[in-house]
């Protein structure tokens, strides 16, 4: 299983688009779960982190600090 690097406020995309038709999240908590929220509608999901993993393709943008 290959490690991904993300961080907070970092834009992610998934491998299944939400319902609302955008396919990219920021993330907005960090932590055993992960808290995302979408581009699109601002509707925002909890998933374990595990599975996050597990869901996310790839970074789009990362967070410059």
């Amino acid at each position: 299983m290959e490690l991904k690097e993300f961080g907070i406020n970092d834009v992610v995309e998934m491998k299944k688009q939400h319902p609302c038709g955008i396919n990219r999240w920021k993330i907005i908590r960090l932590g055993m779960d992960i808290r995302i929220k979408c581009e699109g509608c601002g509707h925002s999901v909890m998933l374990p982190r595990r599975e996050f993993s597990r869901k996310m393709k790839k970074v789009i943008k990362k967070h410059e600090e």
